[in-house]
């Protein structure tokens, strides 16, 4: 099952977590690399973001020979490190995340803003000394990216401290980073991603393109279910099975000249029981919705 190529001019990345490949511990069972890597190049796909530490290599020239044995590059990766205290740490780990990411020919730094827990399912609250400690360390990362020509990315994301609508607000209002604009993750913490888009233009950076049930979405927004265990439920579809307008979205940052990856980015969470063949085929149907739009984009230009 293969989609066919999308138009050049938009670019489609992948990443391990389509995949169930999390650093969360007890989150799933976890498939080795080349099968994950050879899925992505069998559906077409050109590129992907690196997974959570340890489970690609870290050696630049390692990494780049098993990217090319599959035809894949890197385009970046997702960096969640904690912002609001021991900036040194955080620093010290986005100096080598940017390094590998540019030794890779990669182009975006993916941040978070992680609250040194395990899992995304708690969130001590930040005093305003923290969250001013925060921005200013966000800076920082952003700082070392461009030393090794990167952009370095917010990404909005449950459990983190850059969750709701008022924290995504307060953070475009303190800082000038741009977003990765996650349609799950935002959705979930109660912010309308094509809104959002409308409004902030500017600000979107990097795209990762999810779709959620609206309903288990409400749940974990209202406390009624971890997020994790929602995961486990099928708090994640396919493009186009879910609640998100991803056509409106994509149309808009399109139209509005965003040029970087659209990438295909779904948290699966993997059971001894799941499919073997279960990410392939949903990030195939995924990548079929998504060629479905590019198409009528293409066709009404």
């Amino acid at each position: 099952m293969t989609p066919t190529s999308p138009p050049s001019k938009i670019r489609i990345a992948a990443a391990p977590i389509s995949w169930g490949v999390c650093e969360v511990p007890g989150w799933g069972r976890v498939l080795d690399a080349p099968a994950v890597l050879g899925e992505m190049a069998e559906l077409g796909i050109g590129a992907t973001e690196l997974g959570p530490p340890g489970y690609l290599p870290r050696d630049p020239a390692e990494l780049r020979t098993l990217l090319s044995g599959h035809g894949l590059s890197l385009i970046g990766g997702f960096l969640a490190v904690v912002l609001h205290e021991n900036p040194d740490a955080a620093l010290a780990e986005a100096e080598e995340s940017a390094a590998l990411f540019a030794a890779c020919g990669a182009e975006v730094l993916v941040l978070a803003a992680a609250t040194g827990l395990d899992g995304y399912d708690e969130r001590p609250p930040l005093t305003d000394a923290e969250w001013a400690t925060l921005i200013d360390t966000s800076a920082k990362v952003r700082d070392i990216a461009a030393k090794h020509g990167l952009r370095a990315v917010l990404h909005p994301h449950v459990g983190t401290h850059a969750e709701t609508q008022a924290e995504v607000e307060r953070f475009l209002a303190d800082s000038d980073l741009p977003l990765c604009l996650d349609t799950g993750h935002l959705l979930i913490g109660g912010t309308d991603p094509v809104e959002l888009a409308k409004r902030y233009p500017d600000r979107i950076g990097h795209l990762h393109l999810k779709d959620v049930r609206g309903a288990l979405a409400e749940d974990v927004r209202t406390g009624k279910l971890p997020y994790q265990e929602a995961v486990g439920k099928g708090l994640y579809v396919p493009l186009g099975d879910g609640d998100v307008d991803l056509e409106a979205l994509v149309r808009f940052v399109h139209e509005a000249g965003y040029d970087g990856w659209y990438v295909l980015e779904q948290d699966t969470a993997l059971s001894e029981e799941s499919p073997p063949d279960l990410p392939k085929r949903d990030v195939a149907r995924s990548l079929a919705h998504l060629n479905g739009i590019v198409s009528r984009l293409q066709a009404a230009e």
